[in-house]
């Protein structure tokens, strides 16, 4: 059997069974990126709820994995050279499980890094530009009385959405007929910026129709819909 014992991490979430790939992470955004790419490639795993409740995130074995504290990570026992590797920033992530499994994402050079490009549009402007959206529309940000900062990020979010709905005029998928982890890496984010942050009207999803017909795509695949709900939450 599989020996995990030389990872701090796994005292505090012992592994059931050590020799599937241990997920560390909660349902949020990039959360599910890695959930929903587990799912895809039918990859055997074991996921842990990391609670920010109880600042779990925060503790000596979680931050042995991840000094940035930040779900999402993992621990494969059966890394490169068959080695375990522990690993964090779910882009990185994707792109990992993508590269171990030769899923979704293209194997000729070009159309590789095309679609490593779409990634990082999602880890350097999607992601953040939607999470201070949340902060200033739905939680403490929406009780400062200069709007400015909300809507500064409300008009770049809108910039970000225009790209993807003409990206996605003449494609079914961002990089083109087949479903990528660009696609894993940005979706949970727009489900989450008009959904949990309630910000659709916010920033006007109706006048991007591309991106919701994608996304109504997206959530309705079977493997998207059980990894929206992994880890489940106690």
């Amino acid at each position: 059997m599989t020996d995990l014992s030389a990872f701090p991490i796994t005292a505090k979430w012992p592994a059931q069974f050590p020799d599937r790939i241990q997920l560390y992470s909660l349902p949020t955004p990039n959360g599910v990126k890695v959930s929903v790419m587990l799912e895809e490639t039918g990859l055997p795993y074991e996921p842990h709820l990391v609670s920010f409740e109880t600042n779990d995130q925060m503790s000596p074995a979680f931050l042995s994995l991840n000094p940035n504290n930040k779900i999402p990570a993992i621990l494969d026992p059966d890394g490169p050279d068959g080695k375990p590797l522990a690993l964090f920033e779910s882009g990185a992530i994707l792109l990992y499980l993508a590269d171990k499994t030769g899923q979704f994402i293209p194997q000729d050079v070009a159309s590789r890094y095309e679609t490593i490009q779409w990634v990082m549009f999602q880890m350097g402007g999607i992601g953040p530009m939607f999470g201070q959206v949340g902060f200033f529309h739905k939680f403490a940000g929406r009780e400062y009385e200069d709007k400015r900062p909300r809507d500064r990020y409300v008009a770049e979010s809108k910039r970000l959405l225009g790209v993807i709905d003409q990206r996605l005029a003449e494609r079914r998928w961002i990089m083109g007929d087949d479903y990528t982890i660009a696609d894993m890496a940005s979706f949970p984010w727009i489900r989450n910026l008009i959904g949990f942050y309630e910000a659709g009207d916010l920033v006007g999803i109706q006048n991007f129709p591309n991106v919701k017909r994608a996304l109504d795509a997206f959530v309705a695949r079977p493997a998207v819909v059980r990894g929206l709900n992994i880890p489940k939450r106690g």
